[in-house]
């Protein structure tokens, strides 16, 4: 490309003056009408000319090719269906036809996937924040055009100044079909807190996108502890209340799930997770002492320490050597209400108590048989045995009997001993991390006293003098029940040889007794660290399935778990996506949800063009459904429209990058000697003729 620079001598305002000096004098001459003026008027123009160095510059110029960016949504919306195949049919379209093209530089960019360097999952389809990344070293006079392969879900779409997000025409290549159909499960409002042993009420929104309408039901299955409990029918489209009841403190987990609408693109919205917190109002514990004892404080300190327990306790005075004709009521110092405790109102007690209990007629065998009921029903009893539990006083003789997991054999070992953590109980949560590794001798003072007994059923946590069982735990129907095999455990709170953890022991057996999720010795449960989702299997046995955890994009993953201390085993996943992961480890289940439990990405899974209108509008550029076919593609002016009906423009910017530069003087030295001399010659000469 030819262009005319100039490269003055002198600056312009000199060679300005110059000019107006010359114009003066060839007017002045003029006006006198003196020979030669035009031929000096010539020659000064000349000189002028040359002090001004006009240059003929020629250019060597190669085009730029045009960027054009193939985006790619990778998000968990278009994995469903047929989407993920169009997806790649329309990728490898595309950029046959743009390499049939010149001066076109293709960029493909898989965009809408979890990105590493957020330090949480995001919320929803980004698409635009990729593609920004993606462009930000590319000049903006070199996009020829951005072509989205998306369902339409992308929810970082500007409304407006589209143009200078993305310069160029954005085109929009939609996945999916515009007659899908899809069923969403919406909690609406839930509690975060509840009462253990009451229920709340969760407002829950089965919203149908193409469906009948109105009139419609939904079946919702709900599924509380892993459990399926009930399945209700509600109606679509209306705000529907169900009950949760709360039976536990902690996280009390409901899951609910919608049955699939016909014809529906996807069940993965269909599902949803609440989380209440269960509080304790009031604990109520009724402990009954056989006799008085030092132990019998340690219970009541225990007991009372937290302000939340609702303590009846009672002890038993007459002495067993006591035989005269007294009525035992008579003995009391108030009326042991039995029938009250014990069949009116035994099901209000979270836990039962028996220390040092012997038979002895004041509590019939019918109401032993209401514990025994109490307990398959899902209450807790806990027995500390003295020495009668090996007596023919023992409620191992009552109807008791066929819950205590251990058996007397009539022998009370009195002599010091030390007790010993057993394998199940280094696993277990009542026992782990107390002491060393199984049977070792812990750092902790002696007891005084066991009861021999066999173990017919449950778990042994710690064992006594010749690894006979000492803490014995069991489950009976819905019920719990434990065993302490002594009435030492006194000996520890006071501090005997260095005393030993009898409050950290006791507290934790309560809290299994009446079922605390945290001290469940089986148990699959996922918590969020961070990025990642930490999986955590606890159990008494050294089984360690993989556990299957299902994203909320529906894809699956096996996780191995590593064991760690207390019978605990871990696995870590990167959480990338947000919404529900659900686990199963082939015998238990579990969920965890990650950021929001209603994403936008589930929000609606159908294919859309209205996220994006604003977006081609703004940009002129084109929206079509890859159903339907793949429009063809043009090379298209700056100045003209860059889409149509059934076609996609990419425009031809025709940038360019100078590779080099001739510059070419248009007056050489010697022409403008041989000018300036000509003309000063015949000037002389007119003005001597």
């Amino acid at each position: 490309m030819l262009s005319i620079a100039f490269a003055p001598m002198f600056s312009w305002p000199v060679l300005a003056v110059l000019a107006a000096l010359t114009i003066a004098l060839a007017g002045f001459g003029l006006w006198r009408r003196a020979r030669g003026t035009s031929l000096r008027f010539l020659t000064a123009a000349v000189l002028l000319a040359t002090m001004a160095n006009p240059v003929l510059v020629e250019q060597e110029r190669i085009l730029n090719k045009d960027v054009v960016a193939i985006v790619v949504d990778e998000s968990a919306s278009q994995k469903i269906g047929e989407r993920a195949g169009q997806t790649e049919e329309a990728v490898t379209s595309l950029t046959e036809n743009l390499q049939r093209m010149r001066d076109v530089d293709i960029r493909v960019i898989r965009a809408g996937k979890p990105d590493e360097n957020r330090t949480a999952p995001v919320d929803g389809t980004r698409l635009f924040e990729d593609v920004q990344r993606a462009l930000a070293s590319v000049p903006k006079n070199r996009i020829g055009g951005t072509f989205l392969i998306t369902d339409g879900q992308v929810h970082d779409a500007p409304a407006e100044g589209i143009k200078s997000l993305v310069p160029g025409p954005i085109h929009t290549l939609l996945t999916g079909s515009p007659k899908e159909r899809d069923r969403r499960l919406v909690v609406e409002n839930a509690p975060r807190f509840g009462l253990v042993g009451k229920t709340v009420e969760i407002e829950v929104l089965v919203r149908d996108h193409n469906g009948r309408g109105d009139g419609d039901t939904a079946q919702v299955t709900i599924v509380q502890h892993g459990k399926q409990d009930r399945v209700v029918t509600i109606p679509v489209g209306r705000p529907q209340k169900i009950s949760l009841e709360i039976d536990h403190a902690g996280a009390n987990i409901l899951q609910l799930e919608a049955s699939p609408l016909a014809g529906e693109i996807t069940a993965m919205n269909n599902r949803t997770v609440v989380q209440v917190n269960g509080v304790r109002e009031r604990l109520r514990v009724l402990l009954v002492s056989g006799e008085p004892h030092p132990g019998e404080r340690v219970w009541r300190n225990f007991l009372k320490a937290d302000p939340s327990v609702d303590l009846v306790h009672f002890t038993i005075l007459r002495p067993p050597e006591k035989q005269d004709a007294t009525p035992v009521r008579e003995l009391s110092l108030i009326a042991f209400p039995i029938r009250e405790l014990f069949e009116v109102k035994i099901k209000e007690f979270d836990l039962i108590i028996f220390d040092r209990y012997r038979r002895r007629g004041v509590l019939p065998g019918i109401y032993l048989e209401n514990i025994v009921r109490y307990v398959e029903e899902g209450g807790a009893v806990l027995t500390a045995a003295g020495p009668a539990f090996a007596s023919s006083l023992s409620l191992s003789r009552s109807a008791l009997g066929d819950i205590l997991p251990g058996a007397p054999t009539g022998n009370v070992i009195e002599r010091g001993l030390k007790p010993t953590i057993t394998e199940s109980g280094n696993r277990h949560p009542v026992t782990s991390e107390l002491g060393g590794a199984a049977n070792d001798a812990p750092r902790w003072g002696r007891w005084f006293r066991q009861v021999e007994a066999t173990k017919t059923r449950g778990q042994t946590l710690m064992n006594g003098v010749g690894d006979n069982p000492l803490l014995i735990l069991d489950r009976i129907g819905e019920g719990r029940v434990a065993q302490l095999l002594s009435d030492h455990i006194w000996l520890w709170a006071r501090g005997f040889e260095g005393g030993g953890p009898h409050s950290e022991i006791l507290r934790r057996l309560a809290h299994w007794l009446m079922k605390e999720p945290d001290l469940e010795e089986e148990d699959l449960r996922a918590v969020v660290e961070g990025r990642n989702l930490a999986i955590i299997r606890r159990s008494v046995s050294d089984d360690l399935p993989e556990v299957e955890v299902t994203l909320p994009s529906g894809a699956t993953k096996n996780i191995a778990l590593k064991k760690t201390t207390g019978g605990r085993a871990r696995g870590i996943i990167p959480a990338d996506e947000v919404g529900i992961y659900r686990l199963n480890d082939g015998t238990r289940t579990a969920v965890a949800a990650v950021g929001n439990v209603n994403p936008k990405e589930f929000s609606d899974m159908r294919a859309t063009p209205a996220l994006l209108a604003a977006v081609a509008t703004a940009s002129g550029g084109g929206t079509h459904w890859l159903e339907n076919g793949a429009p063809t593609l043009r090379r298209v002016r700056a100045d003209r429209k860059p889409s149509g009906a059934n076609w996609m423009g990419v425009v031809a910017n025709r940038d360019f990058r100078v590779a080099s530069i001739r510059e070419t003087s248009m007056f050489p030295a010697l022409l403008v000697l041989l000018l300036g001399l000509g003309a000063l010659m015949l000037a002389w000469r007119r003005e001597g003729c």
